[in-house]
């Protein structure tokens, strides 16, 4: 389904110690994905869930330390020109990727996304608890200049609302696709020089122990940016891997917070 996200990955600069400290977070366990090109693929429970890339051979273009959403495209050629027209930026791509086509693009506030043409794994998104994306959160500017922005170019309005359904509640929009919350769009973002704080995708992994996970992060030298606490999104945390890759933990496998 054309705008849905569809893969999360991590770039890196040091494969082997992101590995290890996501091995032992989550207990992944790990594949070469693409020979030659410095990309695994994270397996929990013997499914595809992740990929990490180094960012020193991403595509000859060196990029921060960064969980990154991959949203399905149709034709990664027509989906990058719709974001140009838009005011968004293509900053790699569309080049052919293992068995599909990429490109490595921002919003029109920076928030970066990549675009995806190819086979998609439909298993890898939540329903398991051993670390598969549950959620994604757009922290942005505005919210609902952001949804015409993504709506207008992964085409959301064209597909009909029992494939993809946009949801304007309030402060926030909820995107659903086949039924299901994969997504929310949240407003509050403001111009700051600090990276950490501007417009961003954040990856939830879905975990049934979020106390013990942040635990282990911290152990493996990671920091817990906002402890384990009750949220609407179950149990939740806020975690940085050494390298500084912000991702958060959450024990709800579905549906937006209410």
């Amino acid at each position: 389904m054309q705008g849905t996200p569809c893969w999360v990955s991590l770039t890196t600069q040091d494969m082997n110690a992101a590995q290890a400290f996501y091995g032992e977070v989550f207990g992944w366990e790990f594949e070469p994905g693409l020979q030659g090109q410095g990309y695994v693929v994270a397996h929990a429970d013997g499914e595809p869930v992740a990929g990490l890339v180094e960012s020193t051979q991403t595509m000859g273009v060196r990029l921060p330390v960064a969980w990154t959403a991959y949203f399905v495209a149709d034709s990664a050629d027509a989906v990058a020109a719709r974001v140009r027209e838009r005011g968004g930026t293509v900053a790699v791509g569309p080049i052919a990727f293992g068995r599909g086509r990429m490109a490595w693009a921002a919003d029109p506030v920076d928030a970066a996304f990549c675009i995806w043409e190819g086979p998609v794994d439909a298993g890898w998104y939540a329903g398991r608890g051993s670390g598969a994306a549950a959620w994604l959160e757009l922290h942005t500017r505005d919210p609902f200049a952001s949804a015409l922005f993504y709506g207008e170019v992964f085409e959301w309005d064209t597909q009909g609302p029992e494939v993809i359904d946009v949801r304007y509640e309030h402060d926030r929009v909820i995107l659903r696709a086949g039924g299901r919350t994969v997504a929310g769009l949240y407003g509050g973002v403001q111009d700051s020089p600090d990276p950490a704080i501007r417009p961003k995708w954040h990856v939830h992994f879905c975990r049934t122990d979020v106390d013990a996970a942040a635990a282990r992060a911290a152990a493996a030298h990671g920091t817990v940016v906002t402890p384990p606490h009750d949220s609407p999104l179950g149990r939740t945390a806020t975690l940085r891997d050494p390298e500084g890759g912000l991702f958060h933990l959450s024990s709800a496998e579905d549906d937006a917070p209410s």
